[in-house]
């Protein structure tokens, strides 16, 4: 079954959208978004839009990265999400960014380690195994905490990837437990990638997975936006940034629906 989707990762510093009609890559957009994914992630989405001609509604699904990561990027990336399928419809498949970090490693016999920075030095981990089906087996869940600790939870030969490895690739290799051996992966594997949260979130939407109404990003630890949220009385900025999206998309659409036809400015369609 054919399946267009738009991805979408903002779990670090490091944005990146993709299309994707099943396995091929239709655009993609990847930048250095230095902490303005709330200026530059709906920019780069009406970007690909145009580039391949397509509406949102052209789409059959949306898929989205939820950490653990930055919260800021985090935050942004999901309420656009929730607020492109309030105002169209389209289903939405939520995707662990270091699970599509790890399906970055098309083959492996070892244990597939993907690691991003935390804070206070500290970093988060998850381990995988590549199945004789080729699909993957989370052998331990997301973590946050130290080299040292990341470095003691490896219990075989494994093949480390990401920010959080080139960072402190020396610390985790000083407290590794003897016998165990690590490797890097290739370095083009070392970015989150909205090409394999497309991928991941392709098989869970055609599993039926489909986010509900109540979304929650994955932090992992207790967030910054948790305490802010307990402070504003209960609105959290996730539903305040997917009303804003929503209410302009929507905009867009009735719009569209009007004046189908008549010229749209470059740089202001959004996709509708």
């Amino acid at each position: 079954m054919t399946m267009k989707i738009l991805a979408v990762e903002t779990a670090t510093s490091w944005q990146s959208v993709a299309i994707l009609e099943n396995d091929d890559i239709l655009a993609r957009k990847d930048q250095d978004a230095g902490g303005a994914h709330g200026m530059l992630l709906l920019p780069a989405i009406d970007r690909l839009l145009a580039e391949t001609g397509l509406r949102l509604t052209d789409l059959d699904g949306l898929a989205c990265s939820v950490g653990p990561g930055s919260f800021t990027g985090i935050r942004v990336g999901v309420a656009t999400c929730l607020g492109l399928r309030a105002a169209t419809g389209l289903p939405l498949a939520l995707v662990p960014t270091l699970e599509a970090m790890a399906w970055d490693v098309t083959s492996s016999s070892l244990s597939i380690c993907p690691v991003l920075t935390s804070r206070k030095g500290e970093l988060y981990w998850a381990i995988f195994q590549r199945t004789n089906e080729g699909q993957l087996d989370r052998i331990l869940p997301e973590h946050v905490g130290s080299p040292g600790v990341l470095a003691r939870s490896l219990t075989g030969n494994t093949l480390v990837l990401g920010e959080g490895w080139s960072s402190m690739e020396r610390e985790i290799r000083a407290a590794l437990p003897i016998g165990i051996a690590v490797s890097s992966a290739p370095v083009d594997s070392t970015k989150p990638s909205a090409v394999t949260v497309a991928l991941v979130g392709m098989q869970r939407l055609r599993r039926g997975e489909i986010a509900g109404d109540q979304v929650t990003p994955m932090y992992v630890q207790r967030a910054e936006a948790e305490i802010k949220f307990e402070e504003s009385g209960g609105v959290s900025p996730v539903t305040r940034r997917k009303e804003r999206v929503e209410s302009k998309v929507a905009l867009r659409l009735a719009r569209g629906r009007r004046g189908r036809g008549r010229e749209v400015r470059p740089g202001k369609s959004y996709g509708v």
